[in-house]
């Protein structure tokens, strides 16, 4: 199921298609059913534990006398966190419980445009934050301009997200069933052939998590490849270059524990969003298979990818000494 749609949504997007295509088959109205109220108890609970988790974070990364060109990294993703907090999750509960739209045609093309500038935000800075580990591991010497690269980078990050997202914005619509009083934003109607559609989501996946994965993965495939040779060669090293290294081994354990850091959030967004992408991407080939799916599956994995969200203030405060000081200050 497309990562842009509620199943209440893309299963009336197949029932209009459905209907349209044989008027004699009876039109089935989207209900509430008992799997999405679990879906949406739980998508509040998530809300409240990541509003709380990431608020905090911000406090404590905003409040930091000390400057880190890894500050504003981490102070990007806690706001692409937040905006996946306060947009994603309220709208997906809101919607689940009300099956269709009552919130007029504008909100209907505005808030599937922010749902999805969120989404994108959010990969998007995994990948920054994957290129500067990168540099940092297998370039040190650049490490003077890491915060101006880094300011660049995420600039092209966040512009990129609102280009990304911005077809939302003409695509969604208000449809009304005919002889039927329903009303669902969809995308039904916007693409004249289904195939049409098929490449709009294809690509929405691929530079969405496709295009983000593959960055990511190669770059901390080159950062452990370049380690691993380090260690190699540490090892036929002389007594006296171990000595010369160990001026800078403090500045060495503090990069390393970033990059821990970091390789353990982005490993939280592919395990995360992997099983509901790999979902989404079945349904757009198949989508007859929505139902025959269990509904409770779907409710499952996108709650699982919603978790990543609660997740990386956990990471953050686990590899961040001063975070869990100035908690215990508040």
């Amino acid at each position: 199921m497309p990562a842009t749609e509620n199943q209440s949504q893309f299963m009336l997007t197949l029932n209009i298609t459905s209907y349209t295509n044989n008027s004699s088959k009876p039109w089935t109205e989207p209900t509430f059913t008992v799997a999405a109220r679990v879906r949406v108890i739980v998508t509040f609970c998530f809300f409240f534990m990541a509003a709380c988790s990431n608020l905090a974070v911000l406090y404590s990364v905003t409040k930091k006398r000390r400057k880190s060109h890894i500050r504003i990294l981490i102070l990007s993703l806690t706001i692409a966190d937040l905006m996946i907090t306060f947009i994603v999750m309220p709208l997906d509960a809101i919607w689940n419980t009300t099956v269709q739209w009552y919130a007029g045609d504008m909100a209907c093309k505005v808030l599937n445009f922010l749902k999805l500038f969120a989404m994108y935000s959010s990969a998007l800075v995994l990948v920054v934050i994957s290129l500067d580990r990168h540099s940092a591991i297998l370039n040190p010497f650049s490490f003077a301009g890491a915060s101006h690269r880094n300011k660049i980078m995420l600039s092209i990050a966040w512009v990129t997200s609102v280009l990304l997202a911005s077809p939302q914005l003409f695509i969604f619509r208000l449809h009304t069933v005919k002889n039927e009083n329903f009303t669902q934003c969809v995308t039904y109607g916007s693409f004249k052939k289904h195939w049409q559609e098929t490449v709009y989501n294809m690509f929405t996946f691929t530079t969405l998590y496709i295009t983000p994965l593959t960055v990511m993965m190669i770059c901390y495939a080159r950062i452990l490849w370049e380690i691993s040779k380090q260690m190699k060669d540490d090892k036929k090293n002389s007594g006296e270059a171990a000595l010369a290294r160990s001026k800078s081994d403090h500045f060495s354990k503090a990069r390393m524990k970033t990059l821990k850091m970091t390789i353990v959030i982005v490993a939280s967004f592919i395990v995360c969003w992997t099983p509901y992408y790999l979902l989404g991407l079945w349904y757009w080939f198949q989508p007859g298979m929505i139902q025959k799916t269990p509904e409770y599956v779907n409710h499952t994995l996108f709650l699982f990818g919603l978790l990543h969200t609660c997740s990386d203030p956990i990471i953050y405060g686990l590899y961040t000494p001063s975070f869990r000081e100035d908690m215990m200050m508040c």
